[in-house]
């Protein structure tokens, strides 16, 4: 359980959809409604809309050829992503 703010929280405030490399794949809890996802690394931190089509949203540090990959990771995990956002918020 984790308590901020005097609140208790016992669902994970940036749960872990999945891990490619060195790349985290999350989201914040309580962010905002719209489906995206986080992917932080050692060499930056990205964030991408998943509906209604992936994009970018915004990057730090990522090279274009790095930029390139998470995009593609994060189409091909798309459906994994969907799922556990809908799990966390029960949508």
């Amino acid at each position: 359980m984790t308590t901020i703010g005097g609140f208790s929280y016992t669902i994970p405030m940036s749960p872990t959809v999945f891990r490619a490399g060195n790349y985290r794949f999350y989201f914040f809890s309580r962010e905002e409604e719209r489906i995206h996802i986080h992917v932080v690394s050692p060499d930056g931190e990205a964030k991408f809309w998943i509906e209604p089509i992936i994009s970018l949203v915004t990057y730090t540090g990522f090279s274009k050829r790095q930029l390139t990959r998470l995009q593609k990771l994060v189409e091909e995990h798309k459906s994994e992503i969907i799922k556990a956002w809908k799990k966390h918020f029960k949508a």
